[in-house]
This record gives structure tokens, C-alpha cells and sequence, in this order.
């Protein structure tokens, strides 16, 4: 490819990735009630289920590195991303347990395919770029995660059966990626990518830092509001308030994220970031009352927001593994962080509490400001 990878086109295109990306995934959240009642499934049925979700994700994500260097960015994002949207009507008519578990086999393998690819493709349009790009292009993912959730919500709540309204979702992702797809880049972004590759030298430290950061929104995903409810702090039906807080932080964050990265520089934005989302633990854990409880979780949103951005950004800079790999190498263990971290919550708590578990995240994401020294070094 001849010229600059960085033009209002690509950097478009890259927008809509992500934004597909985040969109596709938060329609299935939604559609997750229906999904139990249509196969009478229980709990722990349920939960074995989901992980195929998972399962496929982490089996798409280091294929997806190796195809991208000999293939390209673009070739991997429109077939991740066509195959989430074929997914979504699959998962509204799966009526048996292997059928759904097929379908989410898809649906993940097409996240961590998409996801992986989009991520290659954003460090190779900010490579040319004289300012920072991650951060806004993650928040598109938020955005599309808003839009997802929000609005497949409000199909189903107009009376709209969750095959239909799967199709209609189905076929608005499938029209923004008809208007990514031209814009995307050509070029392989890799040469040498041809192979599996484990995360090594500075890539094991920048997957490492991203697997913690993940953990952390896992974990108050999956149990913030049972900390909320247990601690007295809102009733049964508000245990959410705090995880919407820490979205919307996190969404703000983000899309204000590149001027920040770009005044500030990346170094500071860990070290800073970091403090920042250890403060709001700390809020969230000492307040005596609702209020600044949700604080906390506010503070923690904005932390974290421009980590994995950062994190990102420094692994495509980075020469000790082709950009695709080592790309791929930090998704793969990140999202493990995000997977795991919410069931090693579940043991931890056990032996020393909830309360104590959260400490414990603190404790962890402490990392991340005393490694920030070690990222820009590298």
C-alpha cells in the first residue's frame, strides 16, 4: 500500500469495527432470558453454556493473528463481523442445548475474530498517525455496547420476538460493515506474522496489565451489585446502578480519552489511570452510604477507561513480535482475564468474603501504575 494508513476513510472504517463489534456482542445480553425459558434450561445448565461463548472466543483469537499477517486486517473483520451478525438470528431459534451451543461456538469464535482483527487494524491506522486514536476507537466499542443492549431491550419491550428483532440488528450491522468494508485497509499489516505465537519479552507484561484490567470489569460486572446489596447500600432492585455508572465513566473516558493520552502521554495515563481506579475502590469500599459508594464506581469507570487503550497502542509499537501476533497474544490474554476473573472471585470470596475480594482487585491494580515506568522503557 502506498501513503499514509492514517485517512478519514480508514479511520472511519476502524470506527465502525469496533462499533459493530460492541454492538453485536451487547445484543445478546438481552436476549439471555429468553434464550433459559425457551430451553427450560437451569442455572448451572445456563451457566456451562455461556462459556461456549467464551470457549469459541479464545479459539478464534490466536487464528485470527496468524491469518491476519498473511491476510490483512481487513478480509478477518468482515468475515468476523458477518459472522456475528449470522449468529445473532441463530441464538433467538435455538430450541436445544447443543443447538444454542453451536450457536454461541459462532457467536464467540466471531467476537474474538473480529476483535482481534479490528485491534490490528487500529494500531496500524494510529501508527501513522502524529496523535493517539485507541481511545476513541474503543469507545465506539462502548457506544455499540449502549446501542446493542439498549436497543435490542427495546424491541423485545415493544413486543417484537427475538427472532425478528435479532434480523433487524442483524442486518444494521451487516450495513455499517457494507460501509466499513471499501474503507478498510488493503495492505498486510505483518509480513512476518505467519504463525501461533505465545506473548513474550514486553508483550507478556502489556497482556499481563490488560488480563488485570479485564479481570476488574469482570468482576463488577458479575458482582458489584451483590457487594452493593450486601453491604446495605441500595435494595434488591438497584444492585445495576453501579455497573451503569462504571459504563458510562468508562464510555466518557474514552471517547475523551485521546486528548488526554495525547497531552498527558501514555506513561502517565497508566500510572495516573491506575491511582485513579485504585481511589475508586477505595471509595466504593469505606463509604458508608449510597452515594459516594457510587462514586466509586464512577471514578473506577474513569480510571480504567484509557489502560487497555494505552495498552494497545504500546503493543503496536513494540518489536519483540509482529504487531498481529503480539496483538492477538494480548486479546487472547486479556479476555482470559475477563473469562476467569469473575469465577476467581467467586473462590476468593469464599475464603475471605466480597468485601475482601474487592481489596484484593485493588491490590492488584496496583500493578499497573508500578509498571507503567517499565511500558515506556520498553
Amino acid at each position: 500500500m502506498t501513503g499514509s494508513a492514517n485517512r478519514p476513510a480508514t479511520r472511519l472504517a476502524t470506527r465502525l469495527s469496533f462499533l459493530v463489534a460492541g454492538f453485536g456482542m451487547a445484543c445478546w445480553a438481552p436476549l439471555v432470558p429468553f434464550a433459559k425459558e425457551r430451553l427450560g434450561a437451569g442455572d448451572a445448565q445456563l451457566g456451562v453454556l455461556l462459556l461456549c461463548l467464551g470457549v469459541g472466543s479464545l479459539a478464534a483469537m490466536p487464528v485470527t493473528g496468524a491469518l491476519t499477517g498473511r491476510l490483512g486486517s481487513r478480509p478477518m473483520i468482515l468475515l468476523g463481523g458477518v459472522g456475528l451478525c449470522a449468529a445473532l438470528p441463530l441464538l433467538a431459534l435455538a430450541s436445544s442445548a447443543p443447538g444454542l451451543a453451536a450457536a454461541l461456538l459462532l457467536f464467540g469464535a466471531s467476537l474474538g475474530m473480529i476483535d482481534v482483527a479490528m485491534n490490528i487494524h487500529a494500531v496500524e491506522v494510529e501508527r501513522d498517525s502524529s496523535e493517539p486514536l485507541m481511545s476513541g476507537f474503543h469507545g465506539l466499542f462502548s457506544v455499540g455496547g449502549f446501542a446493542g443492549a439498549g436497543g435490542m431491550t427495546l424491541l423485545l419491550w415493544a413486543g417484537l420476538a427475538p427472532f425478528p428483532a435479532t434480523v433487524v440488528a442483524a442486518l444494521l450491522g451487516l450495513a455499517l460493515l457494507a460501509v466499513a468494508g471499501p474503507r478498510l485497509l488493503a495492505a498486510k499489516p505483518d509480513s512476518a506474522g505467519g504463525g501461533f505465537a505465545r506473548p513474550r519479552g514486553i508483550v507478556l507484561l502489556l497482556a499481563s496489565l490488560a488480563a488485570l484490567v479485564f479481570l476488574a470489569e469482570g468482576a463488577i460486572l458479575d458482582w458489584s451489585a451483590l457487594l452493593l446489596t450486601e453491604q446495605g447500600l441500595v435494595g434488591a432492585g438497584g444492585g445495576g446502578v453501579g455497573y451503569m455508572v462504571f459504563s458510562v465513566a468508562m464510555t466518557v473516558g474514552r471517547l475523551f480519552g485521546d486528548r488526554v493520552v495525547s497531552r498527558l502521554g501514555g506513561t502517565r495515563v497508566l500510572a495516573g489511570g491506575g491511582a485513579v481506579t485504585i481511589a475508586g475502590f477505595a471509595v466504593l469500599l469505606l463509604s458508608p452510604s449510597t452515594v459516594p459508594a457510587i462514586g466509586g464506581f464512577l471514578l473506577i469507570g474513569l480510571g480504567a477507561s484509557n489502560i487497555v487503550p494505552v495498552l494497545f497502542s504500546a503493543t503496536g509499537r513494540q518489536t519483540a513480535m509482529p504487531a498481529s501476533l503480539a496483538v492477538a497474544a494480548m486479546t487472547t490474554v486479556g479476555y482470559a482475564g475477563i473469562l476467569v476473573g469473575p469465577a476467581l472471585m467467586g473462590f476468593v470470596a469464599q475464603g475471605v468474603g466480597l468485601y475482601g475480594a474487592f481489596w484484593l482487585l485493588a491490590a492488584l491494580i496496583g500493578v499497573v501504575p508500578l509498571a507503567a515506568r517499565h511500558v515506556r522503557t520498553a
